[in-house]
């Protein structure tokens, strides 16, 4: 568990979406980050619910998951640690298209749009970085989900 500034600090330093940011980056982040920890089966984000942040998994896994408890009910991902999730959110700013379950104990830090902001205004260049790394990122996802839909469809 996360209790400190500097473990915050740490923890983000290992993430692959953050890779590249400078040292007032990341402080700027860790200030402004909210650790959080939930139990398995403890949902994190609901789909169709508004959302304004994104969620860096530092410790534990989750499911990502279309129409929870409906017939369609489909597991899109299973996430661990040091990956994200929510990140639509902060990108376009339309409710959830997902909901986000915990398997195991989890510990995940909140990065809000307004934190975002906060890096746009003070570091552009670092913001960008983020967003690129994002995109990157979100880029991959889509491949994967491509690649899952198409070998259905044949």
């Amino acid at each position: 568990m996360i209790t400190t500034t500097p473990e915050l600090f740490q923890a983000l330093q290992t993430v692959p979406v953050l890779t590249g940011l400078n040292l007032p980056a990341f402080t700027l982040l860790a200030d402004e980050g909210i650790v959080h920890s939930f139990n398995p089966v403890e949902l994190i984000v609901r789909e169709g619910e508004s959302g304004h942040s994104f969620f860096i998994l530092v410790e534990g896994e989750v499911e990502v998951i279309k129409h929870l408890g409906s017939a369609q009910e489909t597991i899109l991902a299973t996430l661990r640690s040091r990956t994200f999730f929510g990140e639509m959110c902060v990108v376009d700013p339309v409710p959830r298209a997902a909901t986000v379950r915990a398997l195991t104990p989890v510990t995940a830090i909140e990065i809000r749009a307004a934190t975002l902001y906060h890096l746009f205004q003070k570091m552009p260049a670092q913001y960008a970085i983020v967003l690129l790394n994002l995109a990157r990122d979100m880029a991959r996802r889509l491949r994967v989900l491509d690649e899952a839909f198409s070998a259905r469809a044949s």
